[in-house]
């Protein structure tokens, strides 16, 4: 029985087969280097064992020299893998460092097939039989190469390179990996150095044994990369016992949870999400085959969305439609972060969903609601108006009247004055318009619609509004003054809401000054921009509110008035807010209220 050829096979074996298992384990995770430098560190000690085991049955010097010559390959590979997982799998040791080990082995690998038979002897002159396990194996005789000095020197490095990295460890405060992996290096390396010497130089009549050295470094290697390995293994198993007890969390909750992998573009999703968007459960999702279930006037801003999200690496929080197969359509609430790679790009989104269809056929139902609890208080409003309004009216028509005698009596001359009567139709025509624009107004106001945002011109609805409650003002006595900072900033709202808000606090005002001699009755509306907002305010010369009914005004049914309902103020602060602003009250430190209300300006227009 040769113990030389069953040992040194044994090594070979134990060697390959921890490269093939890494192997497969890296063409899995291609982002794991350690797993390939591994690999390649063991495939290389096998072939340097294969090596051994050839120079030990070499039966010729010529043969012998060939043998150590091509011997430098797998040594070469084994001492750039072992610097290259000191670098990635320890994540220490210093690049130069590393850089020059490399530098070295790789001149000493040129000079292996350039100088002398190869790097170690100029010449083998002779074999040499020595009795090692029980069995005789050939050893050289021969002219040393000084060029050996320089790869001596390499693992020489690979050694300080090693410790250098292993102290790094230590003091980083992961002792076991700093005494496994590069403890194990180190002294390995240290003792097959002494050994080459030893043998190399013929100091001793030793055959070649590194691969055993260089087995123990693999062997300490495969075992912390191992138990890597099984540790990745019981996070991915306690990950998975997470994520089962999340998803469960998530399903009471109402919750569907979904991950979007951005390279790949594939969208996984719980059970409760696959159902949101019906898809089956074994379906490939991608992120188009999402969008393509949301309703198409809310796409796009899902994508716009999504794309800020990307690009500040922010949450992203939306509400949208999801239109499903059958044409079914449901309202989605979704929200997710944004996770970076190792490199700092966006790698996958991470969210939950709810389905808020029943939420948000409740807010249309309360939208309903107040729309028509609005136009109740805008008829009950105008109705305050009702004679001043008649008033107004009958100006216009009296004198519609009055002029229309009056053409009939010029048409009574055989030769009427008809310049005359153009003035008499142009006055007819005036007086027409202005009773038709009252009637507007007024249609406006006791219209039910829905809500129409657009652009609108403070000054003109403001206007307006003191011209329908101008007279009602010269019939209570009160005097309306307005005070504007011309051009004021357009806003974005609905004119008809603003001006049942407006009409509301000067029919209030007026109110507030019945108990107020005439001459001391006086209501002052002022405009102006303030900052990136509009503000108006409407103020009297009345008794104030109390103090401690300042905070009660705008609560709804609450009211001061005998015979009001007390839902003006309340829908008015409801209005204003709905239009992003805000309306409070204050008392004047000379009497009477303030009411003011800041809207902001519409998009696209400067502060000024």
């Amino acid at each position: 029985m040769s113990w030389v050829t069953i040992i040194w096979s044994m090594v070979a074996s134990a060697c390959l087969t921890l490269a093939a298992i890494y192997f497969l384990v890296w063409c899995q995770k291609r982002t794991a280097r350690a797993y390939l430098l591994f690999f390649m560190t063991s495939a290389a000690t096998a072939a340097y064992a294969g090596c051994e085991l050839w120079l030990m049955r070499a039966e010729t010097p010529a043969q012998f020299a060939a043998v150590l010559r091509w011997g430098h390959v797998p040594m070469w590979v084994i001492i750039l893998s072992l610097v290259g997982f000191v670098r990635f799998h320890l994540r220490a040791g210093r690049p130069w460092l590393a850089w020059t080990v490399c530098a070295l082995r790789t001149l000493a690998l040129l000079l292996n097939f350039l100088v002398g038979q190869n790097l170690n002897y100029l010449e083998v002159t002779a074999l040499r039989s020595v009795a090692f396990l029980g069995e005789s194996v050939s050893v050289a005789v021969g002219v040393s190469n000084p060029c050996m000095l320089v790869g001596q020197l390499s693992l020489l490095l690979l050694v300080i390179f090693t410790a250098d990295a292993a102290i790094t460890v230590w003091r980083r405060g992961d002792r076991r990996q700093a005494l496994v992996t590069g403890g194990s290096i180190v002294f390995f390396s240290l003792v097959g150095i002494a050994e080459a010497v030893l043998v190399l130089w013929q100091i001793v009549g030793w055959p070649l044994t590194a691969s055993f050295f260089y087995l123990g470094i693999v062997m300490s290697m495969g075992y912390e990369i191992g138990r890597e390995a099984l540790r990745a293994a019981q996070l991915f198993d306690d990950l998975r016992e997470s994520e089962a007890r999340m998803t469960l969390a998530a399903e009471a909750a109402g919750f569907g949870v979904w991950l979007w992998s951005i390279p790949s573009n594939q969208v996984w999703g719980s059970e409760r999400w696959l159902r949101m968007f019906e898809f089956s459960p074994d379906a490939a999702v991608s992120l188009e085959m999402v969008m393509e279930r949301i309703h198409p006037d809310n796409r796009e801003m899902v994508e716009r969305e999504v794309r800020r999200a990307l690009a500040d690496g922010g949450d992203f929080a939306v509400e949208y439609r999801v239109i499903l197969p059958d044409g079914a359509q449901h309202w989605i609430s979704a929200r997710g972060r944004i996770f970076p790679d190792a490199h700092g790009k966006p790698a996958r989104m991470l969210g939950a969903v709810i389905d808020i269809t029943r939420r948000k056929q409740a807010e249309q139902e309360i939208e309903r609601q107040r729309n028509e609890l609005a136009h109740v208080t805008r008829v009950s409003t105008t109705g305050q108006l009702a004679s001043s309004l008649a008033h107004e009216l009958n100006q216009p028509l009296g004198a519609i009247l009055r002029n229309a005698e009056a053409g009939e009596v010029i048409l009574l001359d055989p030769s009427p004055d008809l310049d005359e009567l153009r003035a008499i139709l142009a006055d007819i025509r005036k007086d027409d318009q202005r009773a038709g624009a009252v009637i507007d107004r007024m249609r406006d106001l006791m219209k039910q619609r829905k809500a129409e945002h657009r652009r609108l011109d403070l000054n003109l609805l403001v206007g307006d509004v003191i011209i329908l409650v101008r007279p009602d003002a010269e019939r209570r006595q009160v005097l309306l003054a307005l005070e504007t900072t011309p051009p004021l900033p357009v806003v974005h709202g609905d004119r008809v809401q603003l001006q049942q808000v407006m009409l509301n606090l000067l029919l209030n005002a007026m109110d507030a000054l019945e108990d107020n001699p005439p001459p001391r009755r006086l209501v002052t509306v002022r405009a102006r921009p303030v900052g990136a907002t509009v503000e108006v305010t409407v103020s009297d010369t009345g008794h104030g509110i109390p103090a401690d009914k300042l905070l009660r005004v705008f609560e709804p049914f609450y009211t001061s008035k005998p015979n009001g309902l007390g839902m003006g103020l309340a829908i008015s602060r409801g209005i204003i807010e709905a239009h992003g602003g805000r309306l409070w009250a204050g008392n004047n430190e000379a009497g009477g209220a303030t009411f003011t209300i800041t809207l902001p300006m519409a998009e696209g227009v400067d502060a000024k």
